[in-house]
């Protein structure tokens, strides 16, 4: 996202809950809506350090999402893309990277909404849905990894911005639990853990599923998906993009 914002497009960060029911981490909060007010808080500082244009907070209960009408879900996304157009959406995959609920069913809302966004406009207006990959989340945690469904079709190099990653990361001091067993060390200003790439699938361009009949034989490297890269699915104007992603929580 900061390396997006640098080459000066917009970008919407869309949240669906606030992650009232997770850790508290070191602070003495003793109750789930004082959490909920310091999660938005620390997201809000988080968002500034990776230059995000605007965040949009949908506040449905923590840890409720896949009990949660799903077409009541996937119509208040539709709604945010329908008064934005973005060019570009990113979500989580379907195994929402660490098989939380909430993580499947927001990516499952998103594909939907996106379907019935295209049944509404143009063409040329259909946006290019990825998923977005952590290859290396669980390298440091006991933890074992949803198996992957779905091949990385592309990565970018955030080499130059792995600072403001981490400077973002440090401000999820009430998550410290997830932030030291998937980053270990950023807390404390080490960095260097932090991957210097960014992996993603495309899943969906032009109106069509991106893995019908197809067979990927390459990751390509893009530059934060601007015109002018190798592949022509992965070119945008300088218009509004949104990414689809709940608050992390564990």
């Amino acid at each position: 996202m900061a390396k997006y914002s640098e080459l000066g497009h917009h970008i919407y960060l869309v949240t669906a809950t606030s992650g009232d029911k997770g850790k508290c981490g070191p602070y003495s909060i003793t109750c789930q809506k004082e959490l909920a007010v310091w999660r938005e808080h620390e997201l809000t500082n988080a968002i500034r350090c990776l230059g995000v244009s605007d965040l949009f907070l949908y506040r449905y209960p923590d840890g409720g999402l896949a009990q949660m009408d799903q077409n009541v879900l996937a119509e208040h996304v539709l709604q945010t893309l329908l008064s934005m157009k973005p060019e570009i959406i990113i979500t989580f995959p379907p195994d929402g990277v660490t098989g939380h609920p909430d993580h499947i069913a927001l990516s499952l809302a998103v594909e939907k909404a996106v379907k019935r966004f295209e049944a509404q406009a143009s063409p040329q207006d259909y946006p290019d849905l990825y998923y977005v990959f952590i290859p290396h989340y669980y390298d440091h945690c006991t933890e074992c990894a949803p198996q992957a469904a779905f091949p990385i079709t592309a990565k970018v190099d955030i080499s130059k911005y792995k600072n403001q990653k981490g400077k973002a990361l440090q401000e999820y001091k009430s998550q410290e639990y997830s932030v030291n067993k998937a980053f270990p060390g950023v807390l404390q200003g080490d960095f260097s853990v932090i991957d210097p790439y960014e992996y993603y699938t495309l899943i969906r361009s032009q109106g069509r599923n991106e893995f019908a009949n197809r067979s990927i034989k390459h990751i390509n490297t893009v530059e934060a998906f601007t015109k002018g890269e190798h592949d022509p699915k992965l070119q945008v104007a300088s218009v509004p993009t949104i990414c689809f992603f709940k608050n992390w929580d564990e």
